[in-house]
């Protein structure tokens, strides 16, 4: 039987040893509507698409299928979390189950990861921007985007909350409204259309197994992002309460918007349909639907899910850089903090993104394109981490500290073997795709030379 999640009845919360000059300026709700809306991102609105053409209705599947490996990442990373809050979060718990290598290796990667990410969105969002604008130049855009987000950043920690509460609620709003409409639609009770039945549902498989594992792949690494709040849960009044809440309620948000949403748009719409790509599935529903000016209120909401990313993805690289050199990782000029903000990091994480967006400009056929496939498998890197880390302290907590059990991984350690067995399965399947294995051999040297030096870094400093 799976284990049931103790109450919350914790000792009092406390901040991690590398926490202990941020302002714990989170509230509850920021929380609440972070890890809401954490896992509506802009891949889910438009990347989801292509998984949509390769594995048809199937899609599902595979979205399910990848959602119950994350389900399984989060409640790992919530027990570890809620047991030792800290904003370096998987880093630090790397760290103390491994040793410095493992937490400098799962850090480095993930933040060179979002401060990437950065520049992508920030690219994203001006496209859109200019669509609306015609003439204004991209760059203007982007620079906008990043002195906004980066100004966010520098204030106190409840700016990024506070804009991340709006953002968030902006989108579960509009996908909460795309499944009403979806919903009474297949059910046929949506004035002036008839119900579709199963008819977009009975060729499952078009392009065979092939076909579900590119959907596969792409659907786990839309994924990417959820471990933003068990980052911001450490500047939290009740770190963790926050982390307990945002874990449990994990399962019924990915289960609601990823796979709901994609059941949705395959039994709505033919899953061949050239408009799903083209203008992405949410866009080619809603047209479907006949709702006058989809295309502009998805790209309005594609735009929000951008900015949102923008800003959670400058603040979770900016606090994983300090939680790092608060631990003797890295620069320790990227340890000052002023107003509880570690503000040097906030900027240095600025600085690589819009560098990020420069190298897309100066060199788009080949830094940029090398840069993106070094992250290509990164989130793979650091749930495995996660993984490990998990079983190693978790048998430590059992011993020395059950009480700081206030979440726990189900079935342990089963399911945790089974989540690092899923997780093997997924880099063997991106070995076999040509799209994916240019990818997986870039980010292994990137995580090989980390850990490389990492290593030599806990040899000279005779730690263990």
């Amino acid at each position: 039987m799976p284990h049931r999640s103790t109450p919350v009845t914790a000792p009092p919360p406390t901040r991690g040893d590398d926490d202990v000059t941020l302002s714990p300026g989170l509230r509850q709700r920021h929380l609440s509507m972070i890890a809401l809306g954490g896992v509506i991102g802009a891949g889910l609105f438009v990347g989801s698409g292509s998984a949509i053409a390769a594995a048809g209705p199937s899609v599902v599947v595979a979205y399910a299928v990848s959602g119950l490996l994350v389900m399984l990442v989060m409640r790992m990373l919530g027990e570890m979390s809620a047991a030792y809050p800290s904003s370096g979060s998987f880093s630090a718990h790397a760290e103390r189950a491994l040793g410095p290598w493992a937490g400098f290796t799962a850090g480095w990667s993930f933040w060179v990861l979002l401060c990437t990410a950065v520049g992508l969105e920030g690219i994203g969002a001006a496209k859109i921007a200019t669509g609306w604008l015609p003439g204004t130049p991209e760059w203007a855009w982007v620079a906008l985007f990043m002195v906004v987000f980066c100004v966010t950043n520098l204030a106190a920690v409840r700016s990024f909350g506070e804009f991340e509460f709006w953002f968030a609620a902006l989108k579960v709003g509009a996908i909460v409204l795309f499944l009403a409409l979806g919903v009474l639609a297949v059910a046929g009770v949506l004035p002036g259309m008839d119900s579709p039945g199963a008819s977009n549902l009975t060729d499952f498989l078009p392009h065979g197994g092939e076909g579900l594992v590119v959907g596969l792949l792409a659907s786990v690494f839309a994924y990417g992002g959820l471990e933003t709040v068990t980052i911001a849960a450490a500047e939290s009044e009740d770190p963790v309460r926050g982390v307990a809440s945002a874990v449990r309620t994990a399962m019924w948000r990915i289960a609601l918007f990823y796979v709901g949403s994609m059941a949705v748009v395959v039994t709505l719409v033919p899953w061949d349909s050239k408009e799903v790509v083209a203008k992405g599935p949410y866009v080619a529903a809603l047209d479907h639907l006949g709702i006058p000016g989809a295309g502009q209120v998805m790209n309005v909401v594609v735009l929000v899910a951008l900015l949102s990313a923008m800003n959670a993805n400058v603040y979770g690289s900016s606090r994983i850089a300090h939680s790092l050199v608060r631990r003797g990782q890295g620069p320790r000029a990227l340890a000052r903090v002023s107003s509880g903000v570690p503000r040097v990091a906030v900027l240095t994480s600025c600085v690589f993104g819009f560098g990020c967006v420069v190298l897309s400009y100066w060199r788009p056929d080949d830094v940029f394109p090398w840069l993106l496939n070094m992250i290509g498998g990164v989130i793979l890197v650091v749930w495995i981490f996660i993984a490990v880390s998990q079983l190693v302290l978790r048998r430590r907590l059992s011993r020395a500290a059950p009480e700081k059990l206030v979440v726990r991984m189900w079935a342990f350690p089963y399911l945790t073997w089974l989540a690092l067995a899923g997780m093997a399965a997924v880099l063997v399947l991106m070995a076999r795709e040509p799209g994916t294995r240019v990818q997986l051999s870039y980010t292994g040297g990137m995580t090989a030379v980390l850990a490389a030096v990492g290593g030599l870094r806990q040899r000279r400093r005779g730690d263990r």
